[in-house]
């Protein structure tokens, strides 16, 4: 370790840091524009000029270039270092007057106003751009052009590049938020931004993130769909700005078999599509959002920080339509009962948010099932918000205008709209046929999970020790997924705190010396309660059937499919029924 002095604070520091590293790491201010984690030292804007005394000698170098020696000291912050800095934003600013970011670092440094001629530009040449583009995707896109006054960064011969990535590396760099580099203007690639699932494709997000901000483990993940060093084989600049190197490209996938004495399915849903319904307008018109989307824009921790805004202006004419995906003979026919409640609960914050509001919602009977709810629809009814009643086969519309949309629906005067909200539908999730066949659990008419019994089993499959919670098995609130939930978390504790478990004695029974191990019976059970295995029989190795009791529900079908009659029920043997049967006959009518 190097120990150096900055501004009378002593530092320990490693060997090949730079002063500016040293000083950042310590908490001590020097402002740059040009330095960034992933590039060597630069060096062009010249503000993080620092007083150097070494060897009886002083000097005034770039920090972000100079190594840490032994028995350096050096100033930050003294008279000449200000006035150097002061210079240097004056021409900045004159460079680039409008720059916000360049008007708070001047103010920082105490320059109100630049005595230079003010000049039109946004770009103060740092180079950062170019170099992120050349040096770390390695595409040479962009370069500096001409020299002096005539300076500029253009991609070659100003025309558009076939090289082009339209990754956006170099717009992302700009130390200034000027964005100088127009990606439309480098290629006619159409750029493919990164919507966040979390905020409903309401903000863009980059390939390495956080899923949401309460995600467990709180880890960010690399989108190799999109990371442009699994896509490329460029980048890396993540493991350079990460201090705990905790970046690792070439980790792989792993698969993790756990042996587990009960499983709760709880995977939730997904919600429906509007697109499918282009009568809504949905992504059509800038204002027809989900309820979903509208859930996140006023959130206090959401992408405008709870602030309503359409068209740069609060909404005063805003519309709710209920049943968007649900209750449809020509899709999902059931109801998605949180659509009313979530409405509702939406149109009261709207109220609080905007008092002087004009609310609408079109519904198709209000299903307020729960605790209080109807009592809260009757409140939010007194608040001033209008419910308008439609038939679930009356048409609905939604057209654009010139002031925003127009909403149409049939038996109703026309409502123009600021904001209009879709109460969109639970529907099962994409994945679900697929999750059913590997767990061996059925699915109901409707596509979700079905239940054991809708009354006596409601938690339960038919598989034992595969039980249900949330919407996975039907839409539902949040109080009764909890609910839910607990039920299953008890039911799997009773299993799992028992050594023995009792299971059906009605199971299928495989006489072995019949068997001639032909697989139909594998083929046919359910229950994946079947397989061949080989057994000794006369001093020869044969294989057949053996039913695991512990899978077998005693169904019959595997009886049924044995072409020899080796494979039978215990208690209902051919036997034990014909036998019941001639008991039957012999009785006197």
């Amino acid at each position: 370790m190097i120990k150096v002095i900055i501004d009378g604070q002593e530092i320990e520091a490693e060997e090949g840091q730079t002063l500016l590293q040293v000083a950042q790491s310590a908490g001590i201010y020097i402002p740059t524009l040009c330095y960034h984690k992933a590039l060597s030292p630069y060096g062009s804007c010249r503000l993080c000029v620092v007083e150097i005394e070494h060897n009886d000698r002083i000097l005034y170098h770039t920090s972000c270039q100079f190594p840490v020696m032994e028995n350096l000291i050096v100033k930050t912050n003294t008279e000449r270092v200000i006035q150097g800095r002061k210079i240097i934003a004056e021409l900045l600013l004159a460079r680039c007057p409008d720059s916000e970011k360049i008007q708070e670092m001047a103010k920082e440094l105490g320059v109100v106003e630049t005595r230079f001629k003010k000049k039109d530009e946004d770009c103060i040449l740092c180079g950062l751009c170019v170099r992120i583009c050349q040096e770390r995707m390695g595409v040479h896109t962009i370069d500096f052009i001409n020299r002096g006054i005539k300076r500029d960064i253009q991609p070659p011969f100003g025309k558009y590049s076939d090289i082009c990535r339209v990754c956006g590396a170099c717009a992302s760099v700009c130390p200034t938020g000027a964005r100088v580099v127009e990606l439309t203007e480098l290629s006619q690639k159409e750029p493919r931004p990164i919507f966040s699932d979390f905020e409903e494709g309401l903000t863009q997000r980059t390939a390495i993130y956080t899923p949401f901000p309460q995600a467990v483990p709180k880890i960010p993940v690399i989108d190799r769909n999109n990371c442009s060093h699994f896509l490329l084989g460029e980048c890396q600049i993540c493991v350079e700005v990460c201090e705990a190197k905790a970046i690792n490209h070439e980790q792989e996938d792993e698969i993790i078999e756990l042996e587990v004495g009960s499983i709760v399915v709880a995977t939730g849903f997904d919600n429906f599509d509007p697109t499918e319904k282009p009568e809504y307008g949905y992504k059509e018109f800038k204002n027809v959002i989900t309820g979903l989307q509208f859930e996140r824009l006023v959130n206090a921790s959401g992408p405008t920080q709870g602030h309503l805004e359409i068209n740069g202006k609060e909404p005063e004419k805003i519309v709710f339509i209920q049943c968007v995906g649900s209750r449809d003979k020509d899709g999902h026919e059931y109801c998605s009962r949180v659509c009313c409640m979530y409405t509702a609960k939406q149109a009261h914050m709207v109220r609080d948010k905007f008092p002087d509001a004009k609310i609408t919602v079109y519904n198709t009977d209000v299903r307020a099932f729960g605790k209080g709810y109807e009592e809260f629809y009757n409140r939010v009814q007194d608040e001033n918000v209008e419910y308008l009643r439609r038939e679930l086969d009356d048409p609905i519309q939604v057209v654009g205008n010139e002031e925003g949309v127009i909403v149409k629906a049939e038996g109703h005067p026309d409502i123009h709209a600021d904001l209009v909200v879709l109460a969109t539908g639970l529907i099962p999730r994409e994945d679900t046929k697929e999750l059913s066949r590997l767990l061996n659990i059925n699915l109901s008419e409707d596509g979700y999970y079905l239940e054991a019994h809708p009354k006596l089993r409601p938690i339960d499959t038919f598989t034992d020790g595969i039980f249900l919670a949330g919407c996975c098995q039907s839409p539902k609130d949040i109080p009764d997924t909890v609910a839910q939930a607990s039920s299953a978390a008890s039911r799997v504790s009773n299993i799992l705190s028992q050594k023995e478990l009792e299971i059906e004695a009605t199971v299928a029974k495989v006489d072995e010396s019949l068997c001639r191990g032909c697989g139909l019976c594998i083929e046919s059970c359910p229950y994946t309660a079947i397989e061949l295995i080989s057994i000794d029989r006369t001093g020869n190795k044969v294989e057949v059937a053996y039913v695991n009791e512990a899978l077998c529900k005693g169904c019959g079908t595997c009886a049924a499919a044995c072409l020899n009659g080796a494979i039978h029920h215990l208690g209902y043997t051919d036997n034990q029924i014909l036998a019941q049967i001639q008991a039957l006959g012999d009785e006197e009518i």
